[in-house]
């Protein structure tokens, strides 16, 4: 068993296709179709399932997957502390950001990361939640920026800072006239959401006690942008929740539009995330410290007394 054999192994599971899995090795299919067929006459298991199409690991195939996969990196931490203590902060981080966090956070900290550490590539990605993690486990992501808790066992969650759920309503709509609002008084046929498979929505139907869609009486229209939300209460009145770092930059007219809820303030927790085998640590941790030096005061200081699960 070679560790050049366990690189070719990962590359199957995670293209699941034996010709991608030899390009993006550099080899050529025949190589590395013998190299796992000799591993797996070594192991004496069949790993893959090549009957199927796509390609998939066997029962017995996932469990030496998994152990491949930690092998593998743990020897890919002993080239990235030489390197690290040779060339200092450099390489390639690959970061994954759901939807309603990239346009709000990445901002924030992007400019002055890129600067900080001119010899580091950062590749940017906006994906759901699931397809996120499924990218850490897969290694075609380093690092996640999500909402949390998951309660998932095969990544790492490091809390950042808790923003704010709040209130964007149209001037006419009945809880404009209040200071604060609470969940109990949200009618929910005023509501507009995210579309299924973002975070966010699920959320809020937590926090509006809800565990299905909400049905507009005249119109249905759920979005998969916030800003298209903004735009939809603005123009056909009712109202949406909103992440705190949504708002900070509008106009003072928009803001308006905006109602905190009353204490304590639901909040969500967003995270750093990686997997447990996780590399580039140096890496990672220095995005980590941009990300916190770079959040207003408030959102890093804030007691996360109620933090809205994820469902």
């Amino acid at each position: 068993m070679t560790h050049t054999q366990l690189e070719y192994l990962l590359s199957v599971d995670t293209y699941r296709h034996f010709a991608t899995a030899a390009e993006k090795c550099f080899v050529t299919q025949p190589t590395l179709s013998m190299q796992i067929q000799k591993l797996e006459e070594e192991l004496g298991v069949q790993v893959f399932d090549r009957s199927r199409v796509p390609v998939r690991p066997t029962e017995l195939g996932k469990e030496v997957i998994a152990q491949a996969r930690v092998a593998v990196a743990e020897f890919k931490k002993i080239e990235e502390l030489v390197k690290v203590q040779r060339d200092g902060i450099t390489g390639e981080l690959r970061i994954g950001v759901i939807p309603t966090l990239a346009p709000y956070l990445v901002p924030l900290f992007i400019t002055s990361f890129i600067q900080k550490y001119p010899k580091v590539h950062v590749t940017i990605q906006e994906s759901v939640t699931g397809d996120i993690v499924e990218n850490l486990r897969l290694e075609l992501l380093d690092v996640g920026l999500l909402v949390t808790p998951l309660n998932d066992k095969t990544i790492v969650e490091v809390p950042l800072f808790y923003e704010a759920f709040v209130g964007y309503m149209h001037p006419s709509h009945t809880l404009a006239k209040l200071e604060t609002i609470t969940a109990e008084a949200i009618d929910p046929a005023d509501l507009w959401l995210l579309n299924d498979g973002h975070c966010f929505r699920s959320q809020v139907l937590q926090l509006c006690n809800r565990t299905k869609g909400i049905r507009n009486v005249h119109l249905d229209y759920e979005s998969g942008s916030l800003e298209t939300l903004k735009r939809i209460v603005e123009t056909q009145r009712g109202m949406t929740l909103l992440p705190e770092l949504s708002v900070l930059d509008l106009s003072e007219e928009k803001k308006g539009m905006v109602r905190p809820f009353a204490d304590p303030q639901p909040l969500r927790e967003v995270s750093l995330v990686v997997h447990r085998s996780f590399l580039k640590k140096r890496l990672i941790e220095a995005l980590r410290d941009e990300i916190v030096a770079h959040v207003p005061v408030g959102l890093k200081e804030r007691n996360p007394v109620r933090v809205v699960k994820i469902k």
